[in-house]
């Protein structure tokens, strides 16, 4: 257990922001789960939708620091080329 109050306030601000941090990702999660849904349909335009819908999620998911660059830019790559071949 902290003693010192810096380390009591670090308590508190780390629990707060793994709330935020678990709450963006599971935000991310459920756009990319829209896509593979829409995908799954085999509905071209909802997948494409979808698709413009997770990109940006994913993006913010780097700026604020809970996801990596280059996993965004994989995961986005790898969508990108799923709903070309659905074509």
């Amino acid at each position: 257990m902290a003693h010192h109050k810096s380390a009591k306030k670090r308590i508190r601000q780390t629990t707060r922001r793994t709330e935020v941090n678990r709450s963006r990702v599971s935000r991310i999660r459920t756009y990319v789960k829209k896509f593979d849904a829409a995908l799954a349909s085999g509905d071209k335009a909802a997948a494409e939708a979808a698709f413009r819908e997770a990109m940006p999620e994913l993006q913010r998911g780097v700026t604020r620091g809970v996801l990596r660059r280059n996993t965004v830019s994989r995961k986005i790559s790898r969508m990108s080329a799923r709903v070309k071949a659905l074509g």
